[in-house]
């Protein structure tokens, strides 16, 4: 089965003119034997420059309340909002009420089978457990959702969207750590591979960043909001996001202050401190209101409770300066350099967040498992390219098949840059389970000049272009048919430019 998903998957891609092997370190043979050396795999040149179009709505196509608007593009729901809290706020809820009704209809399908508790039961503790430690700006944003929503015919309170805003805390930390009384003793939280790279390591010296989105497709797919946020004070902000979120929570970014900023989740992450501050809020603060890297760090330091997190790949545009901030709950650390790189692999780098508060995480050594073998197939494609990486090398990389366990250079699966578990029946690793429905669902890239200009290329449904047909899927994997009617198909898109003021 495995070779016939690799065929179709091959043949599908030539027919859209999509080359699967478009991926660094990809060779010409598809007969690669286990014996293909690491020399071989890096013998590669840097892409061609690939197509890419700009974002544009589609004429009569935008939707407009008040000072906000949004339209379509290749896959992306372009917002833009502006103004004071609620009046933001509104226009968020109003603009994206369709999105915000599917988002709400698909979390309280799968909340139970995933926890066994109702969504309500979430909604219910979200305001318990935040309310009084939200700042009346953001509350108010979030009130603001509720009422636009409503006001479109969706009607929704304000504590289902700040339950929205902290599902992942609710669901992956608060539930199963602090009422449950124990974390889930499986190795999870895969989200994302990453790298930042500067100085001697890029084309010209400046700031590269790239990120893939790595989720389960059914809820992974509503992060197709591309969100530009005008404030009344502070910075102005171009994130991806979800419908109804004040934060980025897929975390790719830049801001008005030249900051520019993504993440990778630490899987098996174990520390939660329920009585302080949600990594949602903290997030959205930083990002707002940090004028550089350490002020950054700083905010998000305080009354940091543990909740989402992730190793930090961060960059102020203007020094060239890049940053790995990692933030556990009772240990963090911060390095930083303007000649280098970091990638992102959901493993903990600082030993201690790794060993303390992941329970030793073996997924950083084993390449068998996504961590282990993206830790070092990121690093090879980093040094492989040290002088070259710009935006169409990020590309490439985001978009990489190659398999370093099974050394293999076209094998989209878990261990591959450009995560595919629905492609893979895990032979290797008995904790996962086969043909999984999840991965990567996009990919994002941005160098310094796009920073500067507040814009970022992005593509939507796959690094690579590999299209997922839902219902063809469910056909051939029947163990998921749980499933119909709400995952969604996610064609072959193009990469796409987004700048504020796109209209």
């Amino acid at each position: 089965m495995r070779i016939v998903a690799r065929t179709l998957h091959t043949l599908t891609a030539l027919l859209l003119g999509v080359a699967t092997t478009v991926a660094l370190g990809c060779a010409v043979s598809s007969t690669t034997a286990a014996a293909q050396t690491t020399r071989e795999v890096q013998a590669v040149a840097a892409p061609a420059p690939s197509a890419q179009a700009v974002a544009a709505p589609a004429p009569g196509a935008v939707t407009r309340y008040k000072q906000g608007y949004r339209f379509e593009s290749n896959g992306w729901i372009y917002l833009h909002i502006e103004g004071k809290p609620f009046a933001r706020g509104v226009q968020h809820g109003r603009l994206m009420a369709p999105e915000l009704a599917q988002t709400r209809r698909t979390l309280r399908y799968v909340i139970p089978g995933d926890t066994g508790k109702n969504w309500s039961y979430f909604v219910k503790a979200a305001p318990r457990l935040w309310t009084k430690k939200l700042s009346s700006e953001y509350l108010n944003e979030i009130k603001g959702i509720a009422a636009g929503a409503t006001r479109a015919g969706v009607k929704m309170t304000w504590q289902e969207v700040l339950a929205i805003n902290g599902q992942m805390e609710l669901t992956e930390s608060w539930w199963p750590g602090v009422v449950d009384g124990d974390y889930r003793s499986v190795v999870d939280n895969t989200h994302c591979s990453a790298f930042i790279a500067t100085g001697s390591y890029t084309r010209d010296g400046e700031v590269v960043m790239a990120h893939n989105d790595w989720d389960h497709f059914v809820t992974g797919q509503f992060a197709n909001v591309i969100i530009d946020i005008r404030p009344a004070r502070g910075h102005r902000i171009l994130m991806q996001t979800f419908p109804g979120c004040i934060a980025s929570m897929t975390d790719f970014f830049t801001t008005s202050a030249g900051i520019m900023g993504t993440e990778t989740t630490i899987g098996d992450f174990n520390g939660y401190a329920p009585k302080k501050v949600p990594e949602f809020y903290r997030m959205r603060k930083a990002t707002q209101y940090a004028d550089t890297l350490g002020e950054w760090v700083r905010i998000m330091q305080k009354g940091n409770n543990g909740g989402y997190a992730n190793s930090w790949l961060l960059a102020d545009a203007d020094t060239r300066e890049i940053m790995r901030f990692e933030q556990g709950l009772k240990y963090q650390s911060v390095e930083r350099s303007k000649d280098g790189f970091y990638v992102g692999f959901n493993s903990a780098t600082d030993p201690r967040i790794r060993n303390l508060e992941c329970g030793g995480d073996p997924t950083y050594y084993d390449i068998r498992t996504p961590c282990g073998a993206r830790r070092v197939r990121l690093t090879q494609l980093m040094k492989q390219h040290r002088g070259q990486i710009d935006t169409e090398v990020a590309k490439a990389v985001l978009a990489d098949h190659y398999d370093v366990y099974l050394k293999l250079p076209d094998n989209p699966c878990s261990r591959t840059v450009d995560g595919h578990y629905e492609l893979d029946p895990f032979p290797f690793w008995q904790a996962r389970q086969p043909y999984s429905p999840q991965g990567a669902v996009d990919g994002k890239v941005m160098d310094g000049d796009m920073a500067g200009q507040m814009s970022f290329v992005a593509r939507w449904g796959n690094s690579s272009g590999i299209p997922f047909d839902a219902s063809a899927f469910l056909a051939e994997h029947p163990q998921w048919d749980h499933f119909a009617g709400y995952l969604r198909d996610r064609p072959t898109q193009p990469w796409t430019l987004f700048s504020v003021d796109a209209l």
